[in-house]
């Protein structure tokens, strides 16, 4: 069987590890797979095949912040792309992110829908069914329901349109493009996700719940002379990260705990940037991008407790991997974040309550959860057992056209 991925990147991000590491499980099942990515480059030794172009990028950058149209620009790259999976013939295509400025939606579409070939696309957030958002919970926005007819933040939310407002005519484009494609199987990473798609406008599509798996191996307990060298012995020691630490990641909420929590607890953010760092309290030390897996697995396991302060998500990997570390993990009741824990491995508080934040944090401090009970957990989310599914499904679907 011969599949063909397509994603904005292939192999950096979360979403790019992800699509290397299903390609990886098909080639352990003896199917072909190939990458389409759209910009960067790939990992040595994988079969993968970029269509975009910086030139492109920039012009696709220009009509998001002064047209309002993003994903409708780029249709040089997309007929390219068209070409490529044409040439190939792949017996399943299976979509991640297509916004990222890299290709237009309505062209792909159009191709889709009469190529007859089974097509599995991955939400890895809300903008396939918005009329611009990726995320839309922090604002408590349901405008996506009846078409994002006065939409106040599309220049505040990525993918940011600066200088035109177009949410509801994206809105009705988006809708016309991605209905009616035969045999297409939406996938969420949460049961959160999914709930939401069932009431958009793709809610007419089959809806499977996969959630992200992370590799066990790379994330596990880990000594490490952290503590000393961060001057944190005999400290309670609370642990963020964040890719980017934007509004909906919920920076303010621990730099309040900072003026809350007593003397002996200390909070360490990573994935700061400068100017960040530069404004944190002395009682918070921030840290820039880790160099490796490996150290920011030492951070998660020197850590008593990860908070997941998050006002929106889907399922973020972050409390994933602070569970297999072996450290316990507290989270707001934020969209499908608080799905990968349960009562013996972590807390889930009321979205924005930082008394109910504060105090789960003191409560965990006296009534620790167990590390081996929270590895314990983690172990459900196995990357190896979850792509497997992916590729479970693509048997199915090509299984099904055939019978």
């Amino acid at each position: 069987m011969k599949v063909l991925q397509i994603n904005t990147v292939c192999g950096s991000g979360s979403v790019g590890r992800i699509t290397v590491d299903i390609y990886h499980t098909l080639e352990k099942n003896g199917d072909i797979p190939l990458i389409a990515y759209g910009r960067g480059g790939a990992p040595d030794g994988l079969n993968a095949w970029g269509f975009g172009s910086r030139p492109d990028m920039v012009r696709h950058v220009l009509a998001t912040f002064f047209k309002g149209e993003h994903g409708f620009s780029s249709a040089g790259q997309t007929r390219k792309l068209i070409r490529k999976i044409e040439a190939w013939n792949p017996d399943v295509i299976h979509l991640h992110n297509i916004h990222g400025f890299v290709l237009q939606a309505e062209l792909l579409f159009g191709y889709l829908k009469k190529a007859g070939r089974p097509v599995v696309w991955t939400f890895h957030d809300c903008w396939p069914y918005t009329g611009h958002c990726a995320f839309y919970d922090y604002h408590g926005c349901d405008g996506w329901k009846s078409g994002c007819r006065n939409c106040r933040e599309y220049r505040r939310t990525y993918p940011y349109a600066i200088f035109r407002n177009r949410t509801a005519r994206n809105f009705d484009r988006k809708k016309a493009a991605f209905t009616g494609v035969p045999n297409l199987t939406v996938v969420t990473p949460s049961r959160w996700l999914a709930g939401q798609v069932k009431q958009s406008f793709l809610g007419e599509y089959p809806v499977k719940v996969i959630p992200n798996g992370i590799d066990l191996e790379n994330f596990s307990p880990r000594n490490s002379s952290l503590r000393e060298s961060l001057g944190l012995k005999g400290k309670y020691v609370i642990l963020g990260v964040a890719n980017v630490w934007e509004r909906r990641k919920g920076l303010t909420y621990f730099l309040h705990l900072s003026e809350r929590l007593p003397d002996e607890c200390r909070i360490v953010l990573i994935g700061l940037n400068k100017r960040q760092k530069r404004k944190l309290p002395s009682s918070v030390i921030g840290i820039e991008r880790t160099s490796s897996v490996k150290e920011l697995a030492e951070y998660y396991s020197m850590a008593d407790v990860f908070v997941n302060a998050t006002l929106e998500d889907n399922f973020p990997t972050t409390n994933l991997e602070a569970l297999a570390c072996g450290t316990p993990v507290i989270t707001f009741d934020t969209g499908g974040s608080p799905e990968s824990l349960d009562e013996s491995c972590g807390r889930v508080v009321p979205k924005g309550d930082i008394v109910a934040l504060q105090q789960a944090i003191l409560e965990e401090k006296i009534h620790p959860k167990e590390g081996k009970d929270c590895r314990k957990r983690a172990e459900k989310y196995d990357k190896y057992g979850r792509f497997q599914e992916y590729v479970d499904l693509y048997h199915s679907l090509t299984a099904r056209e055939n019978t």
